[in-house]
């Protein structure tokens, strides 16, 4: 039963630093393998032909990134 406790502690103490680091550090969470895009997969979903929401996201993306564009024009 010692082992147990002795056990849980540690990984206690182990998951308790990692929040500290977390929380003093302010950085998001992220993966290092690279996602999606290390295995050669552009997008999430292999949809021939994307849904309307998708459509609507692209389409305002492009447009910010042409806003950007030109107020760098300038």
């Amino acid at each position: 039963m010692i082992y147990f406790i002795a056990t849980f502690v540690v990984f206690l103490l182990v998951i308790v630093a990692m929040a500290i680091g977390y929380i003093v550090n302010q950085k998001t969470i992220g993966g290092s393998c690279g996602g999606l895009a290390s295995v050669g997969i552009d997008k999430e979903c292999d949809c021939p032909e994307p849904c309307d929401n998708r459509k609507k996201k692209e389409a305002e993306e492009a447009r910010t990134l042409k806003l950007q564009a030109e107020t760098r024009i300038l």
